[in-house]
Parts: structure tokens; C-alpha cells; sequence
């Protein structure tokens, strides 16, 4: 069995970046990931901005002791302003631009206002209160560089330098596939021996979270014919398939066996619990078109059947693995450290991922059921703490914690 670290080293090793780019409109590029830097092609803010309602003013006109000044205009955000008369004062409100020849702003409530004339109770310093231009960004910087998988916040960034539309590299095209001839579709009645399929509400929920392109070619029968002819036809188009359950080896489990029939495995049990069964390989394009693309192969990542198993295997190997196809080159996810709130006298000669939560104190609880198809402690928990193989865990000892933050984005 392979370590978890040395399975996913080898997962990233093989993990190229997708050829493909295009453009996409600001607005709709949430968490795709850039094709190319974002230059600034300008400053932000383009001018000085008042940071406050106030009054701008000339902090060497307020030097002589002349503290009651006329107001010469007033300067709503949005608008230009006429360059400010010397010993004068210029009503002006938040983000409007601060005119020409003044150099600080006192805000409102340390002035005292009559009819057309201000007095000022305050010496500001030059600079007071005055966001000056370029401050946030400067023209020509980079302000999102390449490979930079776009958040609101950096969808609000880019739209702060003017761009209307974005180079990203196209989606990753991922089909997924389940097999078991227990599994039913919700909505139809179970039949004895029968479950409904979670896994694949789950798996498609979390591809479609890494905004991948996701074709679904629901239950597959527990055939070894079957399997391989989806197999055949998931590979034409796509950059990756993943499968859920069959991939142990088990009689009935035909994953295994369609894979190295139509490609190559080069691995397939990992250390670690839950999730010990994985595969990873490759399937074999059948060239049916004269494009380029239908040639060479396509990626396989078999998950084992459990929910949470399956679950867990998604989040650290297959997020990463398709995040590293989706150009992004930083795919590990921060962990926390933090107090155990728990004992855990049981070790396991493999590396565990336990569900756990934090609590009201800043510790951790445990979910009292640990077990593979317990899907409820996924829901339950606020993220996974990575146990070393052969470690008990003593309360209060301070334990390796990865939010389930960190590994749904």
C-alpha cells in the first residue's frame, strides 16, 4: 500500500495543466482559473479621493490662524471638481475626487457650518483623510497572476481595474460513472438488498464546486462488458473519469479489470482510512475523429463505494488532482492546529481521517461513529483531523485539523 503522501505525489506528478483557453465575461468567471495575468491598466483610485464627508481643504491657507472660510463648491463622488480657491474650503463627500490645490480633508464633525461659510476646529496634517491616487493598485502591476482560480473578491478586483472579460483555461471535462447493482436512483421505491446511490449527488456536487464540466453516465450495470464499454465512450471527450465503487477485488468488482483491459492502473490501494481501495491510470482514446484530441488518453480515478470513503478520497486526491489539470499550481490545503478535545486510546496501523468538529472552547470533538458509511459525520463535522498511522490521541494534545473550508473550494 502507498502512503497518502506518496499517492498524491504521484497523482500531481502526472497532473499537466489542460491545453485550452477562452474568454469569459467578469461576471461569470467564478472560480475559473486565469489563462494569463491581470495587468492594472490603470491606477486605483484613478485620483485623490476624500476618505470622509467633510471639507477639503489647503492645510497652509489654515497656518496663518484663518479658520472660518468660505465655501467655493461642493463636490459630490462622481464629479469633477474646479481646482480650490486659495483660503477657501470645498464641501465634498466620500470617494468624490479632492480638487486641485487641496492637500487634506476635516471631516464634518469637526466643522461648524454658517450659511455659505465653514469653520474649521481641527489642524489637519497634509495627506489627512485623502486616499491618494494609485494607492490600492498601480498602472501596469499585476494585480491576478496566472493560475489564479478567481473568487468573488478577486472577480471584484479585476472589475476594479475595467475588465469587462477574462483569459481562462477551459473547463476540465470530467465524466463520472457508478456501479453496483444495489444502488437505486432516489425517487424510485427500494427493492431488497437495495440502496439509494449518495455518492453520486455528492461527487457531481463537488465537481461542479471545482467548476468542472461534468458529464454523468449514471449506474453502470456490475458487468465486466458493460463497464468497459463506458469506459470506450467516456474517454472520446473527456480529461478525466471517475468512478465510484468496483475498484477492490472483490468478484463483483469490475473497475479494476475494465481499466487495465482498456489502459493502465499504476496504483490502487492506498494506507490510509477511510478510503484504502483507489485507482488511478489511464484510459486508452479510441481515435473515431481526425481531431487530435481523440487520441492519447484520459485519465481514470476510481473511488471506493463507501460515502464517506468516497467522500474523503474526493477532497485529498481528486481535488487536487483536478485543480493541478485546471492550471491552479497551489492545491494544498492549509490545516490548523488545534486542541483535542477528545481521547482516542485505538490507533491504526494506516493514516486516519477523522471527522470532527470545533467547539464552543476552540477544541475539537469527535464524531462517536467513526465508520465508512456513516455519511452523517460528514454533515455533522467542520473538517477532517489527519492522525499519523500507529497514533493515539490524548485530550488536550494538539492535533493536525483540515477545515472542510479548506477542501471544498
Amino acid at each position: 500500500m502507498l502512503s497518502t503522501a506518496d499517492a498524491l505525489a504521484t497523482l500531481l506528478s502526472a497532473a499537466s495543466p489542460i491545453a485550452g483557453t477562452e474568454s469569459a465575461p467578469t461576471l461569470e468567471a467564478l472560480n475559473r482559473v486565469l489563462s494569463a495575468d491581470v495587468i492594472s491598466p490603470l491606477d486605483v483610485p484613478p485620483m485623490n479621493t476624500s476618505s470622509m464627508d467633510g471639507f477639503a481643504v489647503s492645510t497652509a491657507d489654515l497656518t496663518h490662524g484663518n479658520r472660518r472660510l468660505p465655501v467655493s463648491q461642493r463636490i459630490p463622488a462622481g464629479h469633477a471638481p474646479s481646482p480650490l480657491e486659495a483660503n477657501t474650503a470645498a464641501r465634498i463627500f466620500t470617494g468624490a475626487t479632492v480638487p486641485p490645490g487641496a492637500d487634506a480633508i476635516v471631516m464634518q464633525e469637526q466643522t461648524e457650518t454658517t450659511g455659505d461659510e465653514v469653520t474649521i476646529l481641527h489642524s489637519p496634517k497634509p495627506g489627512e483623510w485623502v486616499t491618494a491616487q494609485g494607492a490600492d493598485i498601480r498602472s501596469g502591476s499585476i494585480i491576478l497572476p496566472a493560475g489564479t482560480r478567481l473568487t468573488p473578491q478577486a472577480l471584484g478586483l479585476a472589475a476594479s481595474v475595467g475588465c469587462a472579460e477574462l483569459k481562462v483555461r477551459r473547463r476540465v471535462k470530467v465524466a463520472v460513472f457508478f456501479t453496483g447493482d444495489e444502488l437505486t436512483v432516489p425517487g424510485e421505491p427500494l427493492k431488497p438488498g437495495a440502496i439509494y446511490n449518495s455518492n453520486r449527488f455528492t461527487l457531481r456536487g463537488l465537481l461542479e464546486n471545482l467548476g468542472c464540466e461534468v458529464t454523468d453516465y449514471g449506474i453502470v450495470p456490475d458487468k465486466l462488458d458493460a463497464t468497459r464499454v463506458t469506459l470506450r465512450e467516456a474517454a472520446q471527450a473527456h480529461d478525466l473519469i471517475l468512478t465510484c465503487g468496483g475498484v477492490s477485488v472483490g468478484e463483483e468488482d469490475h473497475v479494476k479489470p475494465a481499466v487495465e483491459a482498456e489502459g493502465r492502473l499504476s496504483m490502487w490501494q492506498i494506507a490510509m482510512k477511510p478510503g484504502k481501495p483507489l485507482a488511478f491510470g489511464a484510459v486508452r482514446r479510441t481515435p473515431l475523429q481526425a481531431d487530435a484530441a481523440a487520441s492519447g488518453e484520459t485519465f481514470f480515478i476510481g473511488l471506493p463505494g463507501n460515502p464517506v470513503s468516497s467522500f474523503v478520497t474526493f477532497l485529498l486526491f481528486v481535488r487536487p488532482f483536478v485543480l493541478r489539470l485546471a492550471g491552479v499550481q497551489t492545491v494544498a490545503p492549509r490545516a490548523l492546529s488545534l486542541r483535542a478535545d477528545f481521547t482516542q486510546n485505538k490507533a491504526d496501523r494506516r493514516n486516519e481521517f477523522l471527522r470532527a468538529r470545533v467547539n464552543p472552547a476552540g477544541g475539537l470533538d469527535l464524531f462517536p461513529n467513526q465508520s465508512s458509511a456513516v455519511l452523517t459525520s460528514t454533515v455533522w463535522g467542520d473538517g477532517l483531523i489527519d492522525n499519523p498511522p500507529n497514533h493515539t490521541i490524548s485530550a488536550g494534545e494538539t492535533v493536525r485539523f483540515i477545515p472542510f473550508s479548506e477542501l471544498l473550494n
